[in-house]
């Protein structure tokens, strides 16, 4: 300590105390410390943050990476337990015999300097020691917390007051290098065993810091390891809900605001129906120990109780990332078994009647070996259950090889959790979570690591939900996670992310406009023929123009002015009560005009833009434009001039003709039709006609009429069509769709190519129960 001090009270002009890996949660708030002691401070890191840009703004000179000549102008250098032994900077130091401290060292050092306040224990630190900050904050006392804390503006802070508030980190032994004037210690139990050999050796640290606190100890008396290391100190308080404690929580009540109970001292009523804005008796005893340390330090009862109930948590401490009516998600550093038992309680006591929907990604290889068993039985409270892969931290997975993410999910299989599954893909298990997800769900994301993106994904997608059916206009519709095989004529597909289906053209405007501002994809759906659609679904909105807003049909003289949403059919049917002819070609296909004129559909030797006089469209932002037919590029199957534009209505040129004439036709192309081609569920011809057959034909003389995958077969009646008999996915079709294209390729030398438009992603791997 001597040498920290004497470094500290000897300043040496431009000369910097320097921070290998300043970008750290605790490195960081360090600096800051030093900065606002107006100390000169440069610190490293492999990248610049947002924490790092704020410490710069305060003087911080940033080095980005690792260089040994990093601490050319430094009077010392700070570490952490993280930084590798091999690092250049502080191999640099020690030849330069520039004075190595770590950053516990610092941190006590600046303690000596108030009457300092450390908190201590395996779980509940960070939060605990926000807590008592806050408590403490109209006193201007100085804080140091290893978390972020929005509502106390920074990590850490240099107070003009006499306290110093301190989150001591126990993960490496450093703990027993404070000498505090309070010590308050949450709970002692096996942790960071990559660290100690066993639970004697965590408690003999703890034991340290107690025969160093030179004022009164607080410790938790309903946790077994710290009764069983300070029951038998002297100037010690215990806290809890046990009957047996000092300071003693009583009638403790959970509601959607937190908790509510009474404080007891040494057996007399203290405070009443005392207000703490987090939820979990967990929460409600680490409360009372912050209670303990604030009255024996003086604190009024005013700011105790206002201090409780205006408190707003730390982030990633069970942290309400969204809530609505129908969804409650929470995000929390949970890592360790006893941990997440807290946070699922809490959870449960939160959300009465919800289902508990749960994600949690292992922390550190070590701990995920030495706690498996009890990682198994951690999840009970649970009622869904996604395990993804481990996050290592600064282990390294070639060291643990028998270590994974799948081997605890088999765990938790064995255990007894029936609804289990495991994704080691972040993305995929945030695509996974995503359609899980029902209204009414509680959704808790656990983990030390990176998990955090998983929970940003979803809470993005329920915050998009719930702006789309604001713009979606009055009698419109959004359906999260609905089935494409729905919408298809196939039968087959997996779920659109959004289903939407507008109002009108207003708000069809509104939900494009949001659509491209928040870059969310859109997909327009008319009524499925002539289309699959992959297992895995389609990403973003698919727009569908319901035939209850966009299917109004019009004629006037030989025109047709009909809208997007109109069935082909009804078209036909329309233009044979007014004797108008030439559009018989397009009644037995099963589809809207919307979708036809942008497949430019075709049947019985009619295509759709032989009928066209006018296509009136909208771009994706909204903005409408009337095309004339001249002005658009119609080739077979596809009409280029109409991609990523939506379909509104259209005029088509008919012929007045008697309607006998057309009604005779019309008989005539529908018994061919049901001569031809299959009743069951099919997406029309799969393949472009090849120029020197028809795909049919050349499928029909190959031998593959009756050809199956799964539940998808090549149609009897026509070679060009692949039918669903009812159980088939999309992976059978494409399955199918390949075989005869290879047949095809290698007995004939064609290149069959599709008519059918594909779309969406394939299923992701995933092991399951």
């Amino acid at each position: 300590m001597s040498a920290i001090l004497q470094c500290l009270h000897h300043r040496v002009p431009n000369r910097f105390w320097h921070f290998v890996g300043v970008g750290g949660s605790g490195m960081s708030g360090l600096a800051r410390l030093l900065l606002e002691k107006d100390y000169q401070v440069s610190g490293s890191d492999l990248v610049e943050s947002r924490i790092i840009q704020q410490l710069e703004e305060k003087g911080l000179v940033f080095f980005q990476g690792h260089q040994s000549n990093f601490v050319d102008q430094a009077q010392a250098v700070v570490v952490s337990s993280a930084i590798d032994e091999g690092n250049v900077e502080l191999e640099s130091a020690r030849t330069r015999k520039i004075p190595i401290f770590h950053r516990a060292e610092l941190l006590a050092a600046l303690l000596v300097e108030k009457k300092s306040i450390v908190v201590a224990g395996m779980h509940g630190k960070t939060t605990t020691t926000s807590l008592l900050a806050w408590l403490f904050h109209e006193t201007q006392s100085s804080f140091y917390v290893g978390g972020v804390v929005t509502q106390l503006g920074a990590s850490a802070k240099i107070g003009e007051g006499d306290w110093f508030i301190a989150e001591g980190d126990e993960s490496d032994g450093t703990l027993a290098k404070y000498a505090p004037h309070f010590s308050l210690v949450l709970n002692i139990e096996k942790e960071h065993l990559d660290f100690y050999s066993s639970l004697q050796a965590i408690e003999s640290v703890f034991r340290e810091l107690g025969e160093q606190t030179k004022g009164k100890i607080f410790y938790c008396g309903d946790d077994e390891g710290a009764t069983r290391v300070f029951e038998n100190f002297e100037n010690v308080i215990s806290f809890g809900l046990s009957h047996s404690v000092d300071v003693q929580g009583q009638n403790v009540v959970f509601d959607k605001s937190g908790s509510r109970f009474d404080v007891w001292i040494k057996g007399k009523l203290w405070l009443e129906r005392v207000h703490l804005s987090l939820p979990g008796s967990h929460n409600v005893r680490n409360a009372l120990g912050a209670i303990a340390v604030a009255h024996e330090a003086g604190l009024s009862e005013k700011m105790i109780v206002e201090g409780l109930a205006s408190f707003q948590g730390a982030r990633r401490r069970f942290e309400v990332k969204w809530e609505c009516d129908h969804f409650l998600v929470i995000d929390d550093y949970g890592h360790h078994p006893t941990e997440i038992r807290a946070t699922l309680e809490a959870a449960k006591q939160v959300a009465t009647g919800r289902r508990l929907v749960v994600v949690f990604q292992p922390h550190r290889f070590s701990r995920t070996k030495a706690l498996r068993e009890d990682f198994a039985k951690a999840f009970d409270l649970a009622d869904r259950l996604f395990l993804t892969g481990i996050y290592p931290a600064d282990e390294s997975a070639k060291d643990w090889p028998e270590v994974t993410g799948e081997n605890l999910f088999r765990a938790v299989e064995v255990a007894g959790h029936g609804a289990v599954s495991f994704q080691g893909q972040s993305l995929a298990l945030a695509q996974e979570l995503v359609h899980e997800v029902k209204p009414g769900d509680c959704v808790v994301v656990l983990g030390a690591g990176d998990i955090g993106k998983v929970t940003q994904i979803l809470v993005e997608h329920l915050k998009f939900y719930r702006e789309l059916i604001k713009v979606v206009g009055d009698r419109g519709r959004v359906v999260r996670n609905e089935p494409l095989r729905r919408h298809t004529t196939l039968r087959v597909g997996g779920p659109a992310e959004f289903w939407c289906e507008p109002d009108g053209e207003e708000s069809l405007v509104r939900v494009l406009q949001l659509c491209e501002k928040n870059a969310m994809p859109v997909t327009f759906i008319g009524r499925g023929s002539n289309l699959l659609i992959k297992d895995g679904g389609i990403r973003g909105v698919c727009l569908h123009l319901h035939e209850d807003f966009f299917s109004k049909i019009e004629i006037v003289k030989d025109k047709v002015f009909a809208q997007a949403g109109a069935k082909l059919k009804s078209i036909v049917a329309a233009a044979k009560r007014e004797g108008l002819g030439g559009f018989e070609f397009m009644e037995g296909i099963p589809g809207s005009l919307g979708g036809a004129l942008f497949m430019n559909a075709g049947a019985m030797g009619g295509w759709m833009f032989e009928r066209v006089v006018s296509v009136r469209c909208m771009n994706q932002k909204g903005e409408v434009t009337e095309l004339l037919r001249d002005g658009i590029q119609a080739d077979y199957r596809c009409v280029p001039t109409l991609q990523n534009k939506i379909v509104l209505s259209a005029v088509l040129q008919g012929k007045k003709e008697a309607k006998e004439v057309v009604e005779e036709r019309l008989r005539k192309f529908s018994e061919k039709r049901w001569e031809s081609q299959p009743a069951a569920s099919s997406a029309g011809c799969i393949f472009k006609n090849p120029s020197l057959s028809p795909a049919g034909k050349l499928v029909d003389e190959l031998g593959l009429k009756g050809l199956s995958v799964g539940g998808a077969r090549v149609s009897q009646e026509h070679g060009n069509f692949i039918v669903n008999n009812g159980t088939a996915t999309a992976s059978d079709v494409l399955q199918l769709i390949e075989l005869v294209r290879q047949r095809a390729r290698a007995e004939r030398g064609v290149e069959l190519e599709t008519e059918i438009i594909i779309l969406g992603d394939n299923e992701s791997v995933k092991i399951t129960k």
